[in-house]
């Protein structure tokens, strides 16, 4: 009987390594630019084409390499950054397994030029697929320049899996901004095809997160500082007003590497109990120095899972940190008894005669809240298309085919939904629900879902086949985003435009809003964008999903909020617009829009 057990040969180990750390032209970019940093690099540029597929292209001026090393670089276990195992507990660089180059040279194709500064001439080395092609000198800078080239050339499965060129540039974005937000010391520039996305100086962190996130994002920011003998922690935490549900960008690192932690995450969200609504997220910029030896990087391939071992009392000192630049913000400033050169307040005299006030004339009979308001609340709904054959049809004469649904899709009750008046009265509860009488009992309906599901299907139906209708704005808003952002909101911008915004861009990541869809002309129209961005999953971006979230957003914006107080006359127009619509049961997003309170369930519990 034959051995089974054989070795495999090094380029199918390369391919196997090649996954855990090369999942995407992102992964390729990180391991570059982080060689380059460890290299003294002042000057980084990347250029892609095609989001990576095509070329990658990271040019430094570091210190080079002759031409031993850059052969050597691309062998598997090759490092200058560590000799021995305890040397893993005192790491200063960036890399130190000695995996990125040979792993991208397992599934591309490579072209390195190099020269340190004491050589008169530089290393030019070809790959392929582990395969060295060529090697011979040339005459280039001092510093590196790798060329990546078809990326997953021989794994096609591997390239078949790569998402479109939007999802994978936004998550080079993130791969970039993950670095350069570490390093404000260097200079960086990022070309995609040939266009600028990013050209970052040399300057403080603030004035990196600025470059990066924008001027207004930046002022935003409240510093945090603090030194220990375990550790010290720098940084920004933003005030408590820039909270959202989605989009914030939250940072950690540690001794200049990304990473991720959810226990360090929950310090700094529970700082700001109280001050933000549930579910909110503030950003936040957070920079550990730790000991080395009191840290273990070695525990995933791609680095962002660290083990510290002192966590909890890391975590209590960051919990305090966080707290005290809150408190600073929102201190109330001290009495001031400095009162030289002020003007002087008037002593109190209760002898002294009163100076008669203005007349005024008022009527005291006008109480605001007993007028009845005046609004029109078809209006609400005004611009929007309705529904063709069902514009005019009320809740009561609702077409048979709509029952069904309402019956197979309600979420308590499965009775016939029928209304025991021809015009019923609605009973609003709490400022949230609209309560009203059915044969079967007692149907509930969330008004805020209910308008959302309701704006939502008109949003997209004038998305399908509608003109926009636009309201100029009297003074446009400037909206600045991130590059990834960016890189999205150029993408939504036909569908951006067809429901009424009027954008105009004024440079690689920012935008001018001149006009506003009909009927949202109260908001604020950069939250709302802003939002719709955060919204967004990078994931696929056909024109469905694009008008779909452009739609929601739109529609979770300018729908009624919570704690509005409606008149039945209002109530009944939700109510019968919410039946005129193709899914009565659930918002876009899945949530449940009404329930129904059986009439057996409500005699049992009076019994």
């Amino acid at each position: 009987m034959t051995d089974v057990i054989q070795l495999l040969p090094d380029s199918v180990a390369n391919q196997i390594a090649a996954g855990e750390v090369i999942q995407r032209p992102a992964s390729v970019i990180k391991e570059l630019v982080e060689n380059a940093v460890d290299a003294g690099a002042h000057t980084i540029n990347v250029l892609v084409v095609d989001a990576g597929r095509t070329s990658i292209q990271v040019i430094d001026d570091g210190c080079g390499m002759s031409e031993t090393d850059a052969r050597l670089a691309f062998e598997r276990h090759a490092t200058s950054k560590i000799r021995k195992a305890d040397d893993l507990f005192a790491l200063h660089t960036m890399g130190f397994r000695g995996e990125a180059l040979p792993s991208i040279a397992a599934v591309a194709q490579i072209e390195l030029r190099t020269r340190r500064q004491s050589d008169e001439v530089g290393t030019c080395l070809t790959l392929s697929g582990s395969r060295v092609d060529s090697q011979e000198m040339c005459s280039c800078s001092v510093g590196s320049s790798f060329t990546v080239s078809n990326l997953f050339f021989n794994v096609p499965a591997r390239r078949k899996f790569l998402k479109t060129n939007t999802t994978e540039l936004n998550n080079i974005l993130t791969a970039f901004e993950r670095i350069v937000l570490v390093y404000p010391e260097i200079c960086f520039t990022l070309h995609s095809n040939g266009q600028e996305l990013m050209n970052l100086r040399a300057g403080t962190l603030r004035q990196r997160i600025a470059d990066v996130y924008g001027r207004r994002y930046a002022q935003d920011l409240l510093p945090v500082n603090v030194e220990t003998a375990l550790c010290k922690i720098t940084g920004f935490v933003a005030k408590p007003e820039t909270a959202r549900k989605k989009g914030a960008h939250e940072y950690f690192f540690v001794n200049g590497r990304f990473m991720k932690h959810a226990y360090f995450h929950k310090a700094v969200q529970q700082a700001y109990e109280r001050l933000i609504l549930a579910g909110a997220h503030v950003p936040y910029f957070i920079y550990f120095d730790v000991n080395p030896a009191d840290i273990d990087v070695n525990i995933h391939p791609t680095k962002t899972e660290i083990k510290f071992e002192n966590e909890q009392a890391i975590w209590q000192i960051l919990s305090a940190a966080v707290k005290d630049a809150i408190g600073q913000f929102c201190e109330i400033p001290q009495i001031d008894f400095d009162t030289e050169g002020r003007p002087e307040m008037p002593a109190y005299n209760p002898v002294a005669v009163p100076v008669e006030m203005p007349h005024v004339d008022r009527n005291p009979q006008y109480n605001p809240f007993k007028e009845k308001a005046s609004r029109n609340w078809e209006r609400l709904y005004e611009g929007l298309p309705k529904q063709p054959d069902q514009q005019e049809q009320s809740l009561f004469t609702a077409p048979q085919d709509k029952t069904p649904d309402l019956l197979d899709e309600a979420p308590v009750s499965e009775q016939p939904v029928e209304l025991t008046d021809v015009s019923p009265l609605h009973y609003q509860y709490k400022g949230r629900y609209i309560m009203t009488a059915v044969k079967s009992g007692l149907m509930i309906i969330d008004q805020h879902r209910a308008d959302v599901r309701i704006r939502y299907e008109r949003y997209m139906q004038q998305l399908a086949d509608m003109p926009s209708s636009s309201q100029r704005m009297l003074f446009p808003e400037v909206i600045e985003m991130a590059p990834s952002e960016a890189v999205l909101m150029e993408e939504m911008l036909p569908a951006l435009t067809a429901v009424g915004f009027e954008l105009t861009p004024l440079g690689p990541s920012s935008y001018a809003v001149n006009g506003v869809p009909a009927g949202i002309e109260g908001l604020n129209a950069s939250k709302l964008l802003q939002d719709i961005l955060a919204s967004s999953v990078p994931l696929t971006h056909d024109s469905l999903s694009i008008n779909h979230q452009v739609a929601l957003g739109l529609a979770r914006h300018a729908a009624i909020p919570y704690g509005q107080q409606l008149t039945n006359e209002e109530m009944d127009v939700v109510v019968n617009n919410l039946f005129s619509c193709d899914n009565v049961n659930y918002t876009p997003d899945g949530k449940a829009v009404l329930c129904i309170l059986p009439q057996a369930d409500i005699e049992h519990l009076l019994a």
